[in-house]
């Protein structure tokens, strides 16, 4: 078993070293090519830009614009296990996957809105406790206090180590007999809960796992928002007698909106599209526990319907476009980007 398992690791290793070696044989190429087109060819000033963003131009091709090019076509096909080669490909097969998607189960018994709800409800519910945990411990950070240095890398540890891990570990403390929290219930004189088999607590167990995740991240951000203001308004404020609240409502947060509206996007963008917390934590597959991104996993993965979930995907885009273009017109904090 041992000597399997090295040879499998230096084939992966080999793999990965050839893959490499490819990409950097091809990245070389190109600039050559860029370099005696436009170079000695065509006499260009703009050889070096070029040369430079060729190779980023490139990678975003083929990891981005192809595959989202081919999962649209994919979305007017009716690709499934049953026709993973033979399947057909025309506008009226696109428009009944789209049809599907509103009115067939996405799960085995769950439909499109309800999913669609919960996934709302877990997005706002999430980002609401990301921003009010991260304003607060960035405000309390703000201030001069000894140690502030050692505070802020303890709170950003959450967020620093990787997600899965953390969600794994999470994954343990809600054990119904062992887990940390039922533990602490029980010496409380509480009675345990069920957190795998109660779909509600199911819910809140993965809201507070993706909670303790996410308001690092806020934080720093807010932190550094908080930062740049200058001091000279807050001492104005005070010299015309406004109260701490005042201050706040009236320079802080508006002073922090440009920092807050991308990072608010960012956040139920993220949190809308979180698989690692739902799926991890949904340990017993419980339907009414599952969001559009597990559902559209298990779509795909475990029932083999590529067409119909390329198409469940694009309706996911589109709402998450639609929320960002309605989000910063009704805000009106990156005015000053474009203006």
């Amino acid at each position: 078993m041992e000597a399997l398992t090295g040879e499998v690791i230096v084939r992966s290793l080999g793999q990965v070293g050839g893959m490499v070696a490819f990409t950097l044989l091809g990245a070389l190429a190109l600039e050559v090519i860029l370099y005696l087109v436009l170079g000695r060819l065509l006499k260009s000033r703009y050889t070096l830009p070029y040369m430079l963003l060729a190779p980023a131009a490139v990678g975003l091709a083929l990891l981005v614009v192809y595959p989202i090019g081919y999962e649209v076509r994919l979305a007017f096909t009716n690709m499934s296990l049953r026709h993973f080669r033979e399947y057909t490909l025309s506008l009226a097969q696109g428009i009944e996957n789209l049809r599907w998607v509103f009115t067939e189960p996405v799960l085995k018994q769950a439909k499109f809105f309800p999913v669609l709800g919960r996934t709302v409800l877990w997005t706002a519910v999430n980002v609401v406790f990301h921003v009010l945990g991260g304003m607060a411990l960035a405000l309390l950070l703000n201030r001069p206090m000894r140690g502030r240095g050692l505070y802020r890398t303890l709170l950003v540890f959450p967020w620093a180590i990787p997600q899965v891990i953390a969600v794994l570990a999470w994954r343990g403390e809600f054990h119904y007999e062992y887990g940390f929290v039922n533990v602490m219930l029980q010496r409380l004189g509480l009675q345990p809960i069920q957190w795998y088999a109660n779909p509600l607590w199911n819910f809140a167990a993965a809201c507070i796992t993706n909670i303790w995740l996410g308001i690092p991240f806020m934080m720093v951000i807010i932190l550094g928002g908080l930062q740049s203001i200058s001091r000279e308004f807050y001492e104005a404020a005070e010299i015309d007698g406004a109260s701490a609240w005042q201050q706040f409502r009236s320079i802080t947060l508006p002073m922090l909106q440009p920092v807050l509206t991308p990072a608010v996007i960012l956040g139920v963008i993220w949190t809308f599209n979180n698989f690692n917390v739902p799926f991890l934590i949904n340990r017993n597959e419980l339907e009414t526990t599952d969001i559009l991104v597990t559902a559209l996993f298990r779509a795909a993965f475990e029932y083999n319907r590529y067409g119909f979930s390329a198409a469940f995907a694009m309706v996911s885009f589109l709402f998450l476009f639609a929320f960002a273009v309605v989000y910063i017109r009704v805000t009106g904090a990156l005015k000053g980007v474009y203006e």
